[in-house]
């Protein structure tokens, strides 16, 4: 049917179209009135999407004439959703009829990037975002001369000391930057090679760095008498936690040894020969 009425005359609109209402009152008589029954208008608030923070958004009714948004949206006007709502539009077509839809606004968490943001040359540190990466090249450097990161990965490795810009990338193509910092390798030295004469001696002082660790169970700037002709190597420490080697060898030489005769009568002679070239 088109419209139902009551007793007391209250016409309710079913559906679109024109109804005849007739009246007839106590004495039988009668008069009929058309009634039009507008159709509802097919408001629309937009399909529900899914939004980086901080960005905006624009909602825009359609299927009548005016429409109004309730949480203080306005028609067609971009907004920063600061957490996911729905929004319920009201739209109104030129009959005056009314109806309403709604539409999901998902608003992403802020990205986050975590991991160290320093690293040395030669070495990676490993960083994550907090959301699903973009499917290809989700991890960019500013300056490849300075650090790479692999583009899935997100693991940067320092190439040269300075500052780079690692971008994060997710697949719904918001992003969060960060700068790491690459940091020089320490210069190392463990000094001069030199010789020693069996028996003797030997410190060993690497400088370059902050802190020093020796092999063969050498302690920076601490003597020792070493047996034999090594190459040692220091691993030097910088404040950074950066490190770097050096070595140096040292040559221990035997000492000289002297054959003759070892006793000697007044006035008469003996010759003693020494081992080595004399000095």
């Amino acid at each position: 049917s088109i419209a139902t009425i009551s007793s007391t005359g209250e016409v309710t609109g079913v559906a679109a179209g024109s109804v005849n209402i007739t009246y007839t009152d106590n004495n039988g008589c009668q008069t009929t009135q058309v009634i039009t029954v507008n159709a509802l208008p097919t408001v629309s608030a937009g399909a529900d999407q899914t939004i980086c923070s901080g960005s905006s958004v624009t909602l825009s009714g359609s299927g009548a004439v005016s429409y109004t948004w309730d949480n203080s949206v306005v028609n067609g006007t971009a907004f920063v959703p600061t957490a996911t709502a729905t929004y319920t539009v009201t739209g109104t077509n030129a009959n005056g009829c009314i109806a309403t839809d709604e539409v999901v606004v998902t608003v992403r968490p802020a990205l986050v990037i975590t991991g160290t943001l320093d690293v040395c040359v030669g070495s990676t540190t490993d960083l994550d975002g907090n959301s699903t990466p973009a499917t290809s090249n989700a991890w960019t450097s500013s300056s490849t001369s300075v650090a790479t990161v692999d583009p899935s990965s997100g693991v940067v490795t320092g190439l040269s000391a300075g500052t780079t810009t690692i971008t994060y990338t997710d697949d719904l193509g918001c992003t969060k930057s960060v700068d790491v910092t690459v940091n020089a390798l320490p210069s190392v030295n463990a000094g001069v090679d030199f010789s020693v004469c069996a028996g003797s001696t030997a410190t060993l002082a690497a400088t370059g760095a902050v802190s020093y660790v020796w092999d063969n169970g050498v302690t920076n700037g601490t003597a020792f008498t070493p047996t034999s002709t090594a190459t040692y190597t220091v691993t030097g420490t910088d404040a950074n936690g950066c490190v770097a080697t050096d070595d140096i060898t040292v040559t221990v030489h035997a000492l000289p040894t002297v054959s003759g005769s070892t006793s000697v009568c007044v006035d008469e002679t003996v010759t003693l020969t020494g081992s080595g070239t004399a000095a």
